[in-house]
């Protein structure tokens, strides 16, 4: 055979194949220039682009194969604007995808089936494929957070990304259930990045995701009505979970035991209704470097983390239900039993909820009743409750009754229940329960009817309880029934209580205080209200009058006499005056004990508009319904004739604009960038309290450095709500008037006056660029096109050569501070993103923003500590406190003329002092 004899084809044919193959490459190529000729028209390429010449290969962001096929683009955060071209599936070489950070809009376009890398967040695009991932068996990595998606399942088309190890779809609009296949038995070997956070994805944690190969898990925040819900108990097998984010979900039940979790070392699980004690593994995790866990139900002692460990744990009022606020202080032996007795129960969330304190009998928890000090009954009946009888029952000697029916319990009835000394009865019926039964004394009354295996093996268990399905499903359907009927009577008798009891509380207060607090020219009029309907516009009439005498509901126990006001601040004298605004003149009090507070004076009456008028009463309402460490407490305000006041707890460093812009002014020294850091994380967490946490949604509208205000030890409470509206219930968006400061405001209320939470998170993001910079948010001296900072920090955030000269020169900078520095500066570009539903709702903030603060803590107690006051008091409230510990020979007396209130003359004494420690 002839060297020409090409296996019977001939030389001619072999000619013929390579000119067909040389032409069809030459044609791809020309096809791969003719597509991105299309996208360059379609996304208005800058000049800078430059997007000239016939060679497509040597364009910026564009990289080529050894074939001159387009294998990459690469154009993100380059401020793009328009759409994606549908043409972009012909590139059939593309293999690298990359769009990030831009304002591109429609419909996403499919892509080649031979994509790697796939990147395209922070966009405005708002519909995906559902069968986009359909055969990209090479996909490695899918980045899609933050695009405003119609609401969309992950589809089983995902399955065929076999190569997968980066899956990332935060904020984009994700419904319904995390499906089976991201676990051990799905296809994705690799996986080791998941994150599903602020989507509106629903139900448990696959049991799948057990011995997967996972190292990080983020799905907090979901917006769904019902959220993420279920157990835990999936992580306790995610051996290779290193960070692990479930936070602002409703997950229930105990945290699992971690003990095998070596790698692990983030773990935020606030904002549930977990319930339980904490394990001790999670304490002993040898790599745990953040840990968040407020705003739970948990139980047993407050853990004590090892020192470095970032903790955010509030043990708080109205935070978990620990039996003590001192970190590894021990309960006392009777809750420990009780929290024991119910751990096989599953720490039921019905108990967590009233099981507070260290003492079970004199704090009235649920299902239990003391007598002398002793539990004499344990009523667990009606409340669905599933697992086991604890053995360990036998050890609370002194009961004489326990009930638990009518749930689900299931296993044996232990034998050591039958040597309970004080047991005269015992009703386990209408569960699940099977086995011999123990031999009780004669005088107990032991109740088991119901459970059709008792007295029988496990092994007979199965077969039997198949033939008695419709007596449980009865059983069940009456209990059900049973348990609303409870409910009813409680939460009747509940609401009925609490009216009684705050109407006696309000009513004694105002007898016993109207004489020091209210002037006697109040002594007659008719009541007036607060409204708590609407906060910052209406509702000003009746509050204002400076005829009624007395004032109902929630603000009553706050108002404060002129007297003492004039007295504390020294006749409200210039040497005392803190600071002036178009609201009035802000004064500093010192009350005898050496105590500083604030007072804000607002104009006279006769020259204040309805506005202020308006935001004067919105300061009230608003404070008196919210109260959080990092919002600045009202403690009374005052109405005589003319005047307004509000009385504010002290808070000595002023201003956040003092010491961020203008300290060389005020002769002091710039802030470190940790300070700034910790700053920034207690604004977020007083604005994610105001958005979500408390029990209605608040808006600020006017968040700016000068409206945040700092203690002491620099740290930073939001002050001035006299803009603040209240969202109507069910409603994330509705049309008010236009309020707030230039620069700070957010650009879709500016144009349309709709307001969202996310107008606070646009303003909060203009902070963050000044702490960046050190530069105001609007500053007339600089070049026209400088002028406005969101627009000259989102040019130079977009280069990195730029980027590092406009940080804030006093910020000293090693390598650990300017990675920080570049978190702040992404997380403040994302916050003041153009379209509003690219931003992140506040939790994500405090979630990016917590691992980059050290935890502070006083290193010694503080007066309202050591005194038992805090800033939930009002100031009156405050002032009782102060007299009871300190007695009559260091008081500050305050009292006024006697004054005839219900028939009766009544003489106050009060003792002044406010804490202003944080």
């Amino acid at each position: 055979m002839g060297k020409h004899d090409l296996g019977g084809f001939g030389a001619p044919f072999f000619y013929d194949f390579l000119f067909l193959l040389s032409f069809l490459v030459i044609s791809t190529r020309c096809q791969d220039a003719e597509i991105i000729g299309i996208l360059k028209n379609t996304i208005n390429v800058p000049v800078s682009f430059e997007w000239t010449g016939q060679d497509i290969c040597k364009w910026k962001h564009i990289v080529c194969d050894v074939s001159k096929r387009v294998k990459a683009i690469q154009i993100g955060n380059q401020n793009l604007q328009g759409t994606l071209p549908k043409e972009l599936v012909m590139l059939t070489a593309l293999t690298r995808f990359e769009c990030q950070g831009n304002s591109l809009t429609g419909s996403f376009p499919y892509l080649s089936k031979s994509l790697q890398k796939f990147i395209i967040h922070d966009n405005n695009f708002n519909l995906f494929p559902q069968d986009f991932f359909k055969g990209m068996s090479s996909l490695q990595e899918v980045r899609i957070d933050d695009n405003p998606f119609s609401q969309w399942n992950i589809p089983s088309s995902l399955k065929d990304c076999v190569a997968l190890q980066i899956f990332s779809a935060q904020s984009a609009g994700i419904s319904g259930t995390i499906p089976d296949f991201f676990g051990r038995d799905g296809p994705f070997a690799g996986l080791v990045f998941l994150a599903l956070s602020d989507n509106f994805l629903e139900g448990p944690l696959p049991a799948s995701l057990s011995d997967s190969s996972i190292e990080n898990l983020l799905v907090n925040g979901q917006n769904s009505n019902s959220k993420l819900n279920g157990t835990l108990w999936v992580l306790r097998r995610m051996r290779s979970l290193k960070q692990i984010w479930a936070n602002g979900n409703a997950f229930t039940g105990p945290i699992p035991n971690l003990q095998q979790h070596d790698q692990l070392y983030d773990v935020n699980l606030r904002d549930n209704q977990l319930t339980g004690v904490v394990p001790p593994s999670l304490v002993a995790l040898p790599n745990l470097k953040f840990v968040n866990l407020t705003n739970n139900l948990l139980q047993g002692s407050p853990p004590r983390f090892k020192i470095g460990v970032g903790v955010d744990n509030n043990m708080d009022k109205g935070r978990n239900q620990y039996c003590t606020n001192v970190a590894g202080q021990p309960c006392s032996p009777l809750v420990n039993l009780l929290l024991s007795i119910v751990e096989p129960l599953g720490y039921p969330l019905k108990l967590a909820q009233s099981w507070q304190g260290n003492d079970p009998c004199a704090n009235r928890w649920t299902g239990i009743v003391c007598s002398g000090g002793n539990v004499s009954v344990i009523n667990f009946q009606n409340m669905g409750l599933s697992g086991t009888i604890c053995p360990c029952f036998a050890s609370l000697t002194s009961v004489t009754k326990i009930f638990l029916a009518n749930n689900d319990i299931t296993g044996t009835v232990p034998n050591e229940l039958a040597s309970l000394p004080n047991l005269q009865e015992l009703d386990v019926s209408n569960n699940h329960l099977y086995g011999k039964v123990p031999s009780f004394p004669k005088d107990v009354v032991f109740r088991y009817e119901g459970n059709p295996d008792i007295g029988k093996k496990v092994q007979q268990t199965q077969t039997s309880s198949k033939g008695n399905g419709n007596n449980s499903s009865i059983a069940v359907i009456i209990g059900v029934i049973v348990i609303v009927a409870i409910l009813l009577v409680v939460v009747v008798g509940v609401l009925l209580l609490v009216k009684f009891r705050r109407k006696g509380k309000y009513a004694g207060k105002l007898q016993n205080l109207t004489t020091a607090l209210v002037p006697p020219h109040y002594g007659d009029g008719n009541a007036a209200k607060i409204s708590g309907g609407g906060h910052g516009e209406g509702n000003v009439s009746s509050l204002l009058s400076p005829t009624h005498s007395v004032y109902q509901g929630e603000a009553s126990n706050m108002l404060i006499s002129i007297q003492i006001l004039r007295e504390v601040t020294n006749n409200f004298s210039e040497e005392n005056i803190l600071g002036k605004g178009g609201f009035g003149t802000v004064y500093k009090g010192e009350l005898h004990d050496g105590t500083k507070i604030a007072v804000k004076r607002m104009q006279s009456a006769g020259l204040v508009d309805q506005k202020g008028l308006s935001e004067f009463t919105a300061e009230i309402a608003v404070l008196t319904k919210v109260r959080h460490k990092n919002l600045v407490a009202l403690l009374g305000f005052c109405l005589d004739g003319n005047e307004r006041l509000l009385v504010y707890e002290c808070m000595p460093q002023g201003a956040l604009s003092k010491h961020l812009v203008d300290w060389k002014e005020a002769g002091l020294k710039p802030l470190e960038w940790k300070t700034r850091l910790s700053i920034a994380l207690d604004v977020a967490r007083g604005v994610e309290y105001l958005h979500g946490l408390a029990q209605q949604i608040f808006i600020h509208r006017d968040l700016k450095p000068s409206n945040i205000l700092l203690g002491d030890d620099m740290h930073a409470k939001v002050s001035d709500f006299g803009l603040v509206r209240l969202a109507p219930e069910g409603k994330t968006s509705f049309q008010t008037r236009l309020a707030g400061t230039f620069g700070y405001m957010a650009p879709e209320y500016a144009a349309t006056g709709r307001l969202t939470t996310k107008v606070d998170v646009y303003s909060f993001g203009v902070i963050l660029m000044e702490m960046v910079t050190g530069r105001k948010a609007l500053d007339d001296s600089l070049p026209e096109e400088n002028i406005h900072l969101v627009t000259w920090f989102r040019k130079m955030l977009t280069n990195k050569d730029s980027f590092p000269t406009i940080i804030d020169p006093t910020i000293k900078l090693d390598e650990e501070t300017l990675v920080s520095v570049n978190t702040v500066a992404g997380l403040a570009g994302h916050c003041c993103a153009r379209d509003p539903y690219q931003r992140p709702d506040m939790s994500h903030v405090v979630n990016v923003l917590s691992p980059l603060v050290q935890v502070w803590k006083p290193l010694e107690p503080t007066v309202d500590e050591i005194y038992g006051i805090d800033f939930d008091m009002s100031l009156p409230e405050a002032l009782q406190m102060w007299r009871h510990f300190e007695g009559s020979d260091n008081t500050f007396d305050l009292t006024s003329s006697s004054t005839h209130v219900n028939g009766n003359n009544a003489k106050s004494s009060v003792s002044a002092t406010l804490s202003h420690a944080q």
